[in-house]
């Protein structure tokens, strides 16, 4: 009997545990993505400002697709192909920083956004990333554009 109790005992708590799961997926409420997204997009931003390819290449998905100035990059090597350049030398030839991220409700996939600076920090583009969850939770980037900078204000 005593053992029957603890088994009820220990699919009550895997059932409350289940139970507080579906609860927080219908309440819209869910880890923060957003932030996570911001973290690794400043990560991969730092990759650039620190010279560290290696760390660059671990941002992006095998199946990137990065749009360039008049190619498209389809796959990690030929991102990498493409980017290794942009590694050379002491000072990195651009800088960015995400000044807007935002998640889809199932936290799969995510758009992050924001001005790129030349050396002397001024604004010559934005970056626009879709990033999309793996499986063990790091987010990686799945496509990548550049588009021209957002207008001054009037």
């Amino acid at each position: 009997m005593a053992l029957l109790h603890k088994a009820t005992r220990a699919a009550a708590a895997v059932w409350l545990v289940v139970l507080s799961g579906v609860v927080q997926a219908q309440s819209g409420a869910s880890p923060n993505w957003q932030a996570e997204v911001f973290a690794a997009e400043r990560a991969f931003a730092r990759s650039m400002a620190d010279r560290d390819f290696a760390a660059f290449g671990r941002h992006v998905a095998a199946d990137a697709v990065f749009f360039g100035n008049a190619m498209v990059q389809r796959g990690r090597d030929a991102v990498l192909g493409a980017w290794r350049p942009f590694f050379d030398g002491a000072q990195a030839p651009f800088s960015w920083e995400p000044d807007q991220v935002e998640v889809l409700a199932s936290g799969q996939l995510a758009l992050s956004t924001g001005p790129v600076r030349d050396p002397q920090g001024q604004v010559v583009a934005r970056f626009n990333s879709i990033w999309q969850r793996a499986p063990d939770g790091r987010w990686l980037v799945v496509f990548d554009k550049g588009s021209p900078p957002d207008p001054p204000a009037k």
